[in-house]
């Protein structure tokens, strides 16, 4: 009877050790399979060199964290960089951490076409923001709508102005972007033959590029009905200008890309500052959400994916001020 039990003992131990084996194993797999599941998505843009990268940087901090809630699956690599060569490395060292979309917003076309390239080759998907590369590698592109940005902004200083005036304008960097905004301003004017465009320089996008033009624009001209300094930060150094000459003559200015400084005056009620017009760098909040359809499997309806540009004023400004952001 004793050696019964003994055996019955070592049995039932035996048993109990191979189900705790078992159940530790099952544990083990269940990890490695959700681990397995996990897809990894690089984000790499500007560091915040000026308003509007800023905005770009906070929206892409707002995506990395809303979006890693709202999807448990997917972890998020977000890189700034100073430069070209900076943000090559940083892409290089997303690569090598086994991304699986690459969500880019390039500082140039030509040095981040290669490491693009590279990505796309090794089978990671390319998501483009705002900026093309200097060939098609991506999976999908998501832009601003730079023609529509300037027609829109002409359309509504046209309005403005009563359709007879004289119009200064600012170019920023001599670019695509810029060279699509500027044309489409150029052509919505042409279709109103009492407005005149009577300066035109480059602002750089460049707050005091704006301030130093609009003194430059004022001494020249004894009357200037609209400014369209193309983007809002320039908006703040022309203004500014214009404020301390004393001057009363210009009846609307408009920048662009939907400031919160600038949106903050148009809830005020400034009277010149009455409209922008929307470029929003929030569009790598929504790249970083076509990534995670892109990782799942997704593919894109249409290559490209154009944000409307669209006018911010009275009626909307409450909604599209955000005055946690850094723009």
């Amino acid at each position: 009877m004793k050696i019964l039990s003994f055996l019955m003992v070592v049995v039932c131990s035996a048993l109990a050790l191979a189900f705790c084996t078992s159940c530790s194993g099952n544990a083990e797999g269940k990890a490695d399979k959700e681990l397995s599941k996990t897809v990894k998505i690089g984000i790499s843009i500007p560091s915040a060199d000026h308003g509007w990268t800023g905005g770009v940087v906070f929206w892409a901090k707002k995506a990395q964290e809303e979006l890693s809630k709202a999807n448990p699956d997917v972890r998020f690599l977000l890189s700034t960089s100073k430069d070209a060569a900076d943000q090559v490395s940083g892409i290089e060292n997303m690569l090598v951490q086994g991304i699986s979309v690459l969500v880019v917003l390039p500082h140039e076309p030509a040095p981040l076409t290669p490491i693009c390239r590279k990505a796309s080759e090794s089978g990671v998907k390319v998501v483009v923001v705002d900026r093309g590369l200097s060939e098609k590698v991506e999976t999908l592109s998501v832009v601003g709508d730079n023609s529509g940005f300037g027609r829109v902004a002409a359309e509504q200083i046209v309005k403005a102005i009563g359709e007879s005036g004289k119009i200064a304008i600012m170019q920023g960097v001599l670019c695509q972007v810029n060279t699509d905004r500027v044309e489409a301003f150029k052509n919505a004017v042409k279709a109103f033959p009492n407005v005149e465009i009577i300066e035109d320089g480059v602002s750089n996008w460049s707050t005091e590029q704006g301030l130093k033009l609009m003194e430059n624009y004022i001494q020249k001209n004894r009357v200037i009905d609209a400014v369209w300094a193309g983007d809002d930060d320039v908006l703040l150094g022309a203004l500014k200008a214009y404020e301390e000459s004393g001057r009363s003559d210009v009846k609307i200015m408009i920048g662009g890309g939907g400031s919160k400084a600038v949106i903050k005056m148009i809830i005020d009620g400034n009277p010149i500052v009455t409209q922008t017009v929307t470029y929003p760098p929030r569009m790598i909040y929504t790249a970083a959400e076509k990534a995670v359809d892109i990782a799942r499997g997704a593919t894109p309806e249409n290559s490209v994916l154009v944000v409307p540009a669209e006018v911010i004023d009275i009626s909307n400004a409450e909604e599209n001020y955000f005055p946690e952001s850094a723009y």
